[in-house]
């Protein structure tokens, strides 16, 4: 008993450091890379917990994957990272959907892989229809692949109620069945039996999750991500039409969106563990110049802006930035979604950091003049985003995540015990 006095005094005399930041994690290409653990990955996050298992800083995973619940990814973490992880500590492309709250009860086309239905009605949506239930109903849309043809004449099985949105998880597995089924629901107003009516706009709400052009698996090279798919979805919209296809919202690194959800389950860790200090900075850790690193740097300016002129609606003007208003879903709503669901961040500031074990090749600069880039080749962030070099300028380069860590520590001057 009096071992346990003398070891309750010692606790309370030298009580656990309160920190004042949070890391944001991209998890492929800084922690994974396909199935296979970063070997760096591991012994890093032995470090982040505490004797009990718990976290000694709040920690988030902010990924553009889309393919999964986010229990599913928190298991998989947990899993290759030795530590316990819930899916509170996690950020799918998909996550900022609940936000979106007046398209929940609307009728919605989903497309992506995995469990697309489960992962529309996770984040809200009550009336969902899949690619693979559209092309059922109407079995003569799908027409590229002959051994996938009706076999025999048939006529459409119209048992869908009529489309009233779009939602794009993630890449699919048949391009060009989504392709055609999609451009099919946008030309007909959500009445794909109809004829194309090009001409007719605004087409059907669209909202994405994910813009990367490209991700980091085993393979020596980047892979195509959902970003290569808007690129085909939305030229062959403009081919057909001679418009532009407008998105509702882009969710998903580096929409500010995403951040700020993040940023709002950072503030929650800190309040369930009862740290009084609030977190002002963040560190987001990524592998990639165009999603992670000119992602918290537009979410950094935004903090700057909002602490400099003491304006929540500061987020309004992030669209100047993009060059356009699809990543905040426009002034009118950046109230409801930002500030009313969230409340607004504790964060003034958000710092980048780049590994360079993922899509980063530090062998290919990134020219300091936007004339001089070839768009196609350089810049390859989504179409509505606008190059500007200050934005994919990393505020630290670090070789991988284990330095990534021991630098922040270092810099925060923060020694957990």
């Amino acid at each position: 008993q009096r071992a346990e006095v003398l070891l309750l005094r010692r606790v309370r005399s030298h009580p656990e450091p309160q920190p004042r930041f949070g890391l944001l994690f991209d998890i492929d290409g800084v922690l994974v890379r396909g199935r296979m653990p970063i070997p760096a990955a591991k012994k890093t996050f032995e470090k982040l917990v505490n004797s009990q298992g718990q976290f000694v800083v709040p920690v988030v995973f902010v990924t553009n994957a889309g393919n999964c619940l986010r229990q599913t990814k928190a298991d998989q973490l947990s899993h290759i990272l030795g530590v316990p992880i819930n899916q509170e500590q996690v950020v799918m492309s998909h996550s900022p959907l609940r936000m979106l709250k007046k398209f929940h009860d609307k009728c919605v086309l989903v497309s992506g892989q995995g469990p697309v239905l489960d992962i529309a009605t996770n984040v809200g949506f009550k009336n969902v229809i899949s690619i693979d239930m559209l092309r059922e109903s109407y079995p003569l849309l799908d027409m590229v692949d002959h051994n996938r043809r009706p076999k025999l004449p048939t006529n459409s099985v119209i048992n869908l109620p009529k489309v009233e949105a779009v939602v794009l998880f993630g890449e699919p597995i048949r391009w060009e069945t989504n392709l055609q089924l999609i451009i099919d629901v946008l030309l007909t107003h959500g009445n794909p039996s109809g004829v194309h009516q090009s001409q007719v706009m605004p087409h059907l709400p669209l909202l994405a999750c994910n813009m990367d052009l490209m991700w980091m698996a085993e393979a020596n090279s980047p892979r195509f991500g959902h970003g290569t798919f808007l690129v085909c979805l939305e030229n062959i919209f403009k081919k057909i039409t001679g418009r532009e296809l407008k998105y509702e919202a882009l969710m998903g690194k580096p929409s500010e969106l995403t951040y700020h959800f993040a940023e709002s389950l950072i503030r929650s860790q800190a309040l369930e563990r009862q740290w009084k200090l609030p977190i002002t900075t963040l560190y987001a850790i990524g592998d990639n110049l165009m999603t992670d690193i000119y992602g918290a740097n537009l979410y950094n300016r935004y903090l700057e802006e909002r602490v400099a002129e003491k304006n929540p609606k500061a987020v309004a003007k992030m669209a100047a930035v993009t060059g356009s208003a699809a990543t905040v879903p426009g002034v009118e709503e950046s109230d409801s979604l930002w500030e009313s669901e969230l409340a607004l961040p504790s964060a003034t500031s958000c710092k980048s950091v780049l590994v360079c074990t993922g899509v980063y090749n530090h062998s290919v600069d990134v020219p300091s003049d936007p004339h001089r880039c070839i768009k196609e080749t350089v810049f390859h962030g989504h179409r509505d985003f606008r190059f500007e070099p200050a934005l994919v300028e990393p505020d630290y380069i670090v070789q991988d995540v284990a330095e990534a860590v021991d630098l922040i520590f270092e810099h925060e001057k923060f020694a957990p015990q």
